[in-house]
């Protein structure tokens, strides 16, 4: 058989349901990890009704449990690339939450400006106008929060590559 061959496997209703759960649940966890647990919650809590809550599902497992969790990126370089493609699309309140989520991932402020003045070469200037404005508030919130839980802005968490790619955990 040639190499562009497809293999289609049957897989019974049960697999396919676990196969979402786990996707789901490793959307939730690295959603959480980048996002916080607060905005996460915030977010599955408004989105309780039938018409709602299969885009938080889809949300959770396709962009988090299944984009976010590949191996080949690290979680800050995933931050700096949402940043650039919200920037560019304008998309003001998503942009402000991936700026907390690159900090979280440890991105500095540095690495952030930058990125969004890259952007702005290439998207246009209203676009890193406004990216600059919901980022430097974002950016300011974010630091109030860390300074009224106590915590210090250690930009070494960021979970590498190496550590994705384990999978003694799976």
């Amino acid at each position: 058989m040639s190499s562009s061959s497809t293999y289609v496997v049957d897989y019974s209703p049960e697999e396919i349901e676990k196969a979402h759960a786990v996707l789901y649940n490793e959307g939730l966890r690295m959603r959480i990890q980048v996002a916080g647990k607060e905005y996460v919650e915030k977010s599955l809590n408004a989105a309780k009704d039938p018409f709602s809550k299969p885009m938080q599902e889809f949300v959770a497992e396709a962009c988090w449990g299944w984009v976010w969790s590949r191996p080949g990126l690290e979680l800050k370089t995933r931050s700096f690339l949402n940043i650039v493609m919200l920037c560019c699309q304008n998309r003001s309140t998503e942009l402000a939450t991936h700026v907390r989520g690159a900090l979280n991932n440890g991105a500095t402020e540095e690495e952030i400006r930058e990125v969004i003045l890259q952007a702005t070469a290439y998207c246009g200037m209203p676009a890193g106008i406004e990216g600059f404005r919901v980022a430097g508030k974002a950016i300011e919130g974010w630091k109030a929060e860390q300074k009224s839980k106590g915590e210090h802005m250690d930009r070494s968490d960021d979970v590498g590559v190496e550590q994705r790619m384990n999978t003694d955990d799976v």
